[in-house]
């Protein structure tokens, strides 16, 4: 350990970056496997939920915000979808960038209530230029606001066969990673922004993912996590099928606690339990709510640390190079600090709260009418400082993209032609209409054009090596072939 303090020092990282490292190596030499048997955990039967929220006055609004923080997560390149700059620059609707929504939605909140609500992104060191750059031309008064930017840490990869710091004189740069988002705390504590904010009365914070358009600031939740004077809240949103996979919210008998089991924390004689989404309910969205003072005074007693289990990635020190010597890469997640505190709470929340951006294909139907900006209705009733959603009168843009459709569409595109946002763009002239489309599956290069709908269940394939055009029209539970010389047949 001695050598990688040695070289997180060097590179100027906070002792809060290096403690929270510790831990994490710790756990790795110690051969922590962090498993979590069904036997050690009971599951989730009912929690608050948001819709239940929506009819409670929500009290002193304006107060309310004034002591609220919104934070970005914005470390990410989307280098999967083939970005090499900030995600959140890629553009998604309208001509407008994720960060341009994300800033309108604070602009428009700040506007509505009367209230300068916070707002803090946290970059990475890979995205913090770019980002900076970007809102100095767009959107010039937010980014000179203070702490208005919070630098993610970065760790040292682990040699995977000695333990030790990793190198790669090639690129040293190579020999560092991100964190994951668990480091969100150690990065608080270690800039000072912890300290900044709670003296600055900050009590509150909204945490979420940038390529969730779907997690804006609910002032409904706001007040149930004032009123409810806990630590720390997770949104969740009931599994399906499709999230069976995926992590689940439990409690552990061993002291009562929530805490997230994800797929690598269960035992292989488990796997039918944890993948039953009739017993365990419930996945976290990542949108996280933080009492700061309760958060500082949590890692004030556990010496500047939150004992977030670790998350072991083993990768190649040149991940582009399967060559490279192997390496484990440290990570902790935010949500995981669910465990951390006696009073931790979960609610309830539709699915529109959780629409990430991870594929193409999320991008693709994203872009699509299947999804709008929204327009809140919103009146005050006099005296009380209460906001109310109408569907009436007093129209104001909320910035937000939602769901126009009853269910978001299944869109799969053939990753070798468009798992790249350049590829994917290459081959769309314009998104086809897709509000009524139950999915849409695209085997081959076909080039989609204006004119175009889908409805139902659909699949369109090109087993040629060139692009296609899909004439412009409607298509409706149907099978095409655009392969060329062959007759195209709509079924």
């Amino acid at each position: 350990m001695e050598a990688f303090e040695e070289k997180m020092k060097a590179e100027g990282l906070s002792q809060a970056a290096i403690d929270a490292f510790r831990l994490n190596y710790e756990q790795l030499v110690a051969g922590v496997t962090g498993l979590v048997p069904e036997k050690e955990i009971e599951a989730i039967e009912e929690l608050p939920r948001l819709a239940d929220l929506r009819s409670k006055s929500v009290g002193d609004i304006k107060g309310l915000l004034a002591k609220t923080a919104v934070l970005k997560l914005n470390g990410g390149l989307g280098t999967s979808m083939g970005l090499a700059k900030a995600k959140s620059l890629l553009e998604v609707k309208d001509g407008k960038t994720f960060l341009d929504l994300i800033a309108d939605q604070i602009e428009y909140t700040r506007t509505k209530f009367g209230s300068k609500v916070r707002f803090v992104l946290m970059n990475s060191f890979s995205t913090s230029d770019d980002t900076k750059e970007y809102l100095s031309k767009s959107h010039a008064d937010l980014i000179n606001e203070p702490d208005v930017e919070l630098v993610q840490n970065k760790s040292p990869k682990v040699d995977a066969k000695t333990l030790k710091p990793a190198t790669f004189p090639e690129d040293p740069e190579q020999e560092w990673c991100p964190p994951g988002h668990g480091d969100i705390y150690p990065s608080l504590l270690g800039s000072g922004m912890l300290d900044r904010l709670v003296d600055a009365g900050i009590e509150y914070v909204f945490v979420s993912n940038s390529d969730n358009l779907g997690a804006t600031l609910d002032v409904d939740l706001l007040a149930y996590f004032a009123e409810t004077k806990k630590s720390f809240i997770m949104e969740v949103a009931e599994r399906t099928a499709a999230d069976k996979k995926g992590g689940h919210l439990a409690r552990r008998l061993a002291d009562g606690r929530l805490m997230l089991r994800e797929s690598a924390m269960c035992p292989d004689d488990d796997k039918a339990a944890f993948e039953d989404i009739s017993k365990h309910k419930f996945f976290n969205t990542n949108n996280l709510w933080v009492n700061l003072p309760k958060l500082k005074a949590k890692l004030e007693a556990s010496n500047g640390v939150l004992q977030l289990p670790l998350i072991k990635n083993k990768k190649t020190v040149n991940p582009r190079d399967s060559s490279s010597p192997p390496v484990f890469q440290l990570e902790t997640a935010m949500g995981s600090a669910i465990e951390c505190f006696d009073d931790s709470g979960a609610v309830v929340v539709p699915r529109e709260r959780f629409a990430p951006v991870k594929t193409t294909n999320d991008l693709f139907s994203l872009r699509s009418d299947a999804f709008k900006a929204s327009a809140l209705t919103c009146y005050f009733a006099q005296g009380q400082g209460t906001a109310h959603q109408s569907s009436s009168k007093n129209v104001t843009e909320a910035h937000t993209v939602v769901l126009a459709a009853p269910k978001g569409p299944l869109v799969k595109l053939d990753d070798k032609h468009y798992k790249l946002v350049d590829k994917m763009d290459a081959l769309t002239d314009a998104v086809p209409s897709l509000v009524h489309a139950t999915s849409l599956t695209v085997r081959g290069p076909v080039r989609f054009v204006k004119g175009t709908s889908i409805a139902g269940d659909v699949l369109i394939s090109n087993e040629s090596s060139e692009p296609v055009t899909l004439p412009p029209q409607a298509y409706k539970d149907s099978v095409t072939d655009l392969t060329p010389a062959k007759v195209p047949a709509t079924a």
